[in-house]
């Protein structure tokens, strides 16, 4: 149990700095090549590791699980993420997808064994909602509703618990995670070629203020694939952030249960303040302390467990 929570803990502090790689990463490459380089080089690492002797054979399972996996958990989420922060604030979207655990936990209870679902882990988890939106807000008032932004926030915290539910079938079935979260990752990939084909256009390249254009520019790709420093970022969001990650995920889930887990990522925005605090230098304020503390008691409260 121990070992589960650690490995939950070290993806839940990976992701919380993913923001930063992302915004460095932003300057020379759209939202869209950002993902499909980070993506590739984890389904390269993961056909890797893959390769490494292991006890016990490989539970076989449908390949439309695999596929629904990549679609919720990588293609549809990343996709409606970008897309909802160009068309609302990163406040709102912040905000909204804070409700995913909530979500999760109520189609844990209708499509699946898991009982986690109690009063005590909602009042936890609304606890720790409020602090994401101090966090997220940090003392500027600006949630104002966008429908069109806000709507594809909902769908992405929809789709990331439909991909919650979808590793529990997996891991139910037997299924390694490394095995999984591969063969997830190379529908995700398939299903973005069309984009990627779309994103060489004019149009692709106006598209949510250039985010899906796609460069074939020989000199341009050499200069941005060239740098040591973009290939570090790359490296780090494909094979740690996304290869490691999603399997440590997996196997967290696995042990401490998918609610359980999914509660742990309440504390993201908290690594991300914190990170860019002491590293960024950006300013902390008693606002995103105050987030940071009632984001750390709601997973608290949420995980208490029930009394026999």
């Amino acid at each position: 149990m121990v070992k589960s929570w650690l490995s939950a803990s070290v993806a839940i502090v990976i992701w919380g700095v993913t923001f930063a790689s992302t915004r460095v990463l932003l300057e020379e490459f759209s939202a869209l090549e950002i993902n499909i380089v980070r993506f590739a080089l984890a389904w390269v690492a993961l056909a890797c590791a893959a390769k490494v002797p292991r006890k016990g054979g490989v539970c076989a399972a449908p390949w439309w699980l695999f596929a629904a996996m990549g679609f919720t958990g990588v293609f549809a989420y990343q996709f409606l993420e970008n897309c909802a922060i160009y068309y609302t604030n990163a406040s709102n979207v912040a905000i909204l997808v804070s409700f995913g655990p909530v979500v999760t936990a109520i189609m844990a209870r209708a499509l699946t064994a898991d009982r986690s679902l109690s009063p005590r882990l909602i009042f936890g988890s609304l606890v720790a909602v409020v602090g994401v939106a101090f966090v997220a807000l940090n003392g500027v008032v600006n949630f104002q509703l966008r429908p069109l932004g806000d709507a594809m926030a909902l769908c992405a915290m929809v789709s990331w618990g439909i991909y919650s539910v979808l590793i529990e079938k997996a891991n139910r079935l037997g299924v390694e995670p490394i095995v999984a979260v591969r063969k997830s990752f190379g529908w995700a990939l398939l299903m973005m070629l069309p984009l990627a084909v779309w994103g060489v256009t004019p149009s692709g390249f106006v598209a949510l203020d250039g985010s899906y254009s796609v460069t074939i520019d020989a000199d341009a790709n050499l200069d941005r694939f060239a740098s040591f420093w973009n290939w570090v970022n790359l490296g780090f969001l494909g094979v740690l952030a996304s290869a490691a990650c999603f399997v440590l995920w997996s196997r967290a889930c696995r042990v401490i249960g998918m609610v359980r887990t999914t509660i742990g990522l309440y504390l993201t925005p908290v690594v991300g303040v914190a990170f860019a605090a002491l590293f960024l230098k950006e300013r902390l304020t008693w606002l995103s302390v105050a987030g940071g503390v009632l984001i750390l008691g709601g997973v608290a409260i949420a995980n208490m467990r029930r009394e026999a």
